[in-house]
């Protein structure tokens, strides 16, 4: 009965999201009630979604495999906690993920925009109330996760090993949240070009919804990286793969839209091209949910390989990006440009910001489609890997690191280059420095990688250097500096925390990719491997049963180059029902750094292959990525970015320049 409950409110829901746009779009001018109207109704179809998301969570934690989706993916052995993320390790329950978190970002909209026109919020809810019907619609008529089996097997199949890790049960959510969140900056920008209400108190509201998508799909990426890393047992952090590949293209668009808000807020300039990014940046996450769910890919991340899903979802891309880019074409020539601002100017900056990360989109867009339209046209199978990306990245991204430490030291509208170039002077000056001791104590002659290090240190430094010109350290009494910097607003340290965050990823990005050493060997117990001044020595081969697999264990004991002694582990399992065998790798961490074991196969004689990676401050790369996630939270958690909420009367302004 549960499934059959849940199924219902599911189809109930999706009626509801149709009666919401229907009403919003042809009623939006009348606001009052009909707003209200809307408002009660963006709730209500979020707790439906929720009680048949519940429904599907039941039938999996109690494995009832009369349901189809609980017998492919779920197994009566499997520990609690995968039995509840098995419900998203498949297609059609993440689908009902991805709208419970949908339909959740459309009663966030009612219930905290109750201070926006009554108009636009019922332009917003009727767009946003479209979406949850086309997605329930996906979900009703071709991904039903609802269908049971008759008679009901007496055992499921089990989830793919390599989903059954805490990685993904925290991955897809936080993925999900920055994915369908800019599906409210969206709607935003498809009212405001129905409304013609388009301003510098429209980008002040979408901001925040751009600030709080960017931040989770910032941590969705990284925790993505970080599990394929453990995880997969090959050892790397990013590998290009086309599904990787759309979950970046969102995240570059979303921080475009994010700097250009801030210029039409601040300057009320840039109006059409921040609509722009905001179409955009959800058209790239349905182009990330057509990859991911169409079959056109074969990857590790993706879900379904059924052509007819593919096709609906293609037709959803068409109806809702030529929709909204139609509608675009149509009110461009009505669109005023804006404020006027010199090229050297903060506005200027961040518009240079914006054409290197719109580039750096286009670039990606091009690498990762290019191979399939080729394939489709004439069957042509060429591949487009890490060369082609890394090349074309580094190339856009390193002029960008340049600028990014100035972009904060301009004033708005027009700018002194000369005079922000000698209060950066220090900085830049200490980058130099700190590049050339850490080139040195390397041991390593003069690269890519060295410059690479100076525009990592650059960057983080440069965002120090604004907190301290903000408050003139060492300009007027240090009691007074004291005092300016408690004043500093919040928008501040998070700027600054962002950009450090970014130089942070940076250094870990150029150490690992140009310094990491690699080894692979045959060892026997008692044998060991060299590598970077480690010492990696086999100790003992051991096996281990669990509820759902069985492992085979190999010990290793690490000695540093300083004689300190650690122990590690890696393994070799075997899962009871499907008989999948997956590989966990060894990772012992030094300060920064990795000592990162996998295993291979046995020989006749008990020897095993074992690969070895010294990863040198690799951690770098997701602690960076976290310090800039929590860059954004922090900008949430300042009032005058909350939707409906009034500025407060003893806010304390930012110091003076």
């Amino acid at each position: 009965m549960p499934i059959e409950l849940g199924h219902f409110a599911l189809i109930l829901a999706g009626t509801v999201a149709l009666a919401q746009a229907g009403i919003g779009f042809f009623f939006w001018r009348i606001g009052g009630r009909i707003t209200s109207y809307l408002r009660q109704a963006a709730i209500l179809q979020f707790l439906l979604v929720v009680a048949s998301f519940m429904a599907l969570v039941q039938a999996f934690v109690v494995s009832d495999f009369s349901l189809e989706l609980a017998y492919g993916y779920s197994y009566t052995l499997q520990p609690l906690i995968y039995k509840i993320t098995a419900v998203w390790g498949n297609h059609e329950g993440s689908l009902l993920l991805w709208i419970v978190i949908a339909t959740g970002f459309g009663a966030a909209v009612a219930f905290f925009g109750k201070n926006l026109p009554s108009d636009l919020l019922a332009l917003v809810l009727g767009v946003q109330g479209a979406l949850g019907a086309a997605f329930i619609a996906f979900s009703v008529f071709t991904s039903n996760p609802f269908t049971r089996l008759f008679p009901p097997p007496a055992e499921g199949r089990d989830l793919n090993p390599i989903l059954q890790d805490i990685g993904l049960a925290i991955h897809p959510p936080l993925l999900y949240v920055g994915y369908v969140g800019l599906s409210v900056c969206f709607s935003f920008a498809v009212a405001a070009l129905i409304s013609g209400r388009i301003d510098a108190a429209w980008a002040r509201w979408v901001r925040p919804w751009t600030l709080g998508s960017w931040a989770f799909l910032t941590l969705g990426i990284a925790m993505g990286s970080y599990w394929a890393y453990y995880e997969l047992g090959w050892g790397g952090w990013w590998f290009w793969d086309p599904v990787e590949n759309a979950s970046l293209m969102p995240w570059l668009a979303a921080t475009a839209l994010l700097h250009s808000a801030i210029v039409m807020e601040k300057r009320n300039a840039l109006k059409v091209w921040t609509i722009f990014l905001s179409i955009l940046a959800f058209s790239l996450s349905l182009l990330g949910m057509f990859l991911v769910r169409s079959g056109i890919l074969t990857s590790v991340h993706s879900f379904a390989s059924d052509p007819t899903r593919g096709m609906f979802i293609l037709g959803m891309l068409f109806a809702v990006i030529g929709g909204a880019y139609g509608l675009f074409a149509w009110r461009a020539k009505s669109l005023r440009a804006g404020g006027l601002f010199a090229p050297i100017s903060r506005e200027g900056m961040l518009v240079v910001n914006n054409l290197f990360l719109s580039t750096a989109v286009v670039a990606v867009l091009v690498g990762t489609l290019y191979p399939l339209v080729l394939q489709a046209v004439n069957g042509t199978l060429i591949s487009v890997g890490a060369p082609f990306f890394d090349l074309t990245f580094g190339l856009l991204m390193a002029p960008l690191l340049v600028i990014i430490p100035f972009g904060p030291f301009m004033a708005w509208k027009r700018g002194d280059f000369v005079g922000v170039t000698q209060r950066m002077a220090g900085a830049a000056g200490l980058s130099l420095l700190l590049a050339v001791i850490l080139v040195m104590l390397s041991g390593e002659s003069v690269s890519l990688a060295s410059f690479g290090l100076l525009l990592g240190i650059w960057v983080g430094l440069g965002a120090i250097a604004d907190i301290v010109d903000r408050i003139k350290l060492g300009r007027i009494e240090l009691s007074q500096s004291w005092r300016r910097l408690k004043g500093l607003p919040k928008i501040a340290w998070s700027t600054m925390l962002a950009h450090f965050g970014l130089g942070v990823f940076v250094l870990g990005v150029v150490s690992v990719s140009a310094w990491e050493v690699e080894r692979v060997e045959r060892i026997a117990v008692g044998e060991s491997i060299e590598i970077a001044g480690y010492t990696v020595k086999k100790l003992d081969v051991s096996r281990r049963l669990e509820d759902n697999f069985v492992a085979e264990k190999v010990d290793f004991e690490v000695t540093t180059p300083w004689g300190w002694v650690s122990q590690g582990s890696s393994e070799k399992r075997v899962y009871t029902a499907s008989r999948i065998p997956t590989t966990e790798a060894g990772i012992l961490t030094y300060g920064f750094s990795q000592i990162y074991i996998s295993l291979g196969d046995v020989s006749e004689d008990g020897s095993r292959v074992v690969r070895v990676w010294y990863k040198p401050y690799i951690i770098l790369i997701w602690l960076g990525t976290v310090i800039m996630a929590g860059a954004g939270f922090l900008s949430l958690s300042d009032r005058r970015l909350r939707i409906g909420v009034p500025k407060s009367s003893r806010t304390v302004p930012e110091p003076a320049e």
